[in-house]
């Protein structure tokens, strides 16, 4: 198996998100979910790879010390997205979910997922960013999705797995699992290492 020198540790998935569970899953690991609160503040003007390592570390430190165990592993992840520099968060309502996707609306936005990996003896830590372009969506079309589909949970306001993905998205640069939430590549190879 290819993640045998893994076999001494309880993996744990600190994520309530379905598309990170069912990306780490298809990956292959047995894991277990467990979530802490944490604050998704940050300051203004911080740069969004910062913003993402910063919330992902943040998950992770939730976890008092004393938890971490010679066999206890935990991931965390936090995924934003960024328009021309601006960090933009999840919506707080239908109308901003609509004003978020009419911004992103035919332009080029990066979709930064920040991930942690810690156990007792070491923590390691990365960014993956991913250019999504959107074609120029339609009024009717934003709206037919944000009254569908509730993207109120997700940064930017979609997700690309979702309908506005399929008619939406003309082109990505980069990871298409690191738009869903988790760079799946990149947490392969450093998991190989870990």
């Amino acid at each position: 198996m290819v993640f045998e020198h893994l076999k001494k540790y309880q993996i744990i998935l600190a994520s309530a998100s379905p598309r990170r569970q069912q990306l780490l899953q298809e990956l292959g690991l047995d894991f277990e979910i467990l979530v802490k609160a944490v604050q998704e503040d940050f300051p203004l003007g911080m740069p969004g790879e910062e913003v993402a390592l910063l919330l992902s570390n943040r998950k992770a430190a939730a976890f008092e010390a004393d938890f971490f165990t010679d066999s206890k592993l935990i991931i965390t992840a936090d995924t934003i997205v960024c328009l021309e520099g601006e960090v933009l968060g999840k919506p707080s309502s239908r109308d901003d979910a609509i004003n978020t996707l009419s911004n992103l609306s035919g332009k080029m936005h990066e979709v930064i997922t920040g991930v942690s990996i810690r156990s007792a003896a070491r923590q390691v830590n990365f960014a993956v960013a991913t250019d999504v372009y959107f074609k120029q969506l339609h009024k009717k079309e934003i709206i037919y999705y944000v009254d569908h589909y509730k993207p109120f949970d997700k940064a930017g306001a979609y997700g690309i797995q979702e309908w506005i993905g399929y008619v939406g998205v003309e082109r990505i640069n980069g990871s298409f699992y690191n738009v869903m939430g988790l760079p799946v590549l990149k947490l392969y190879e450093e998991l190989l290492k870990f």
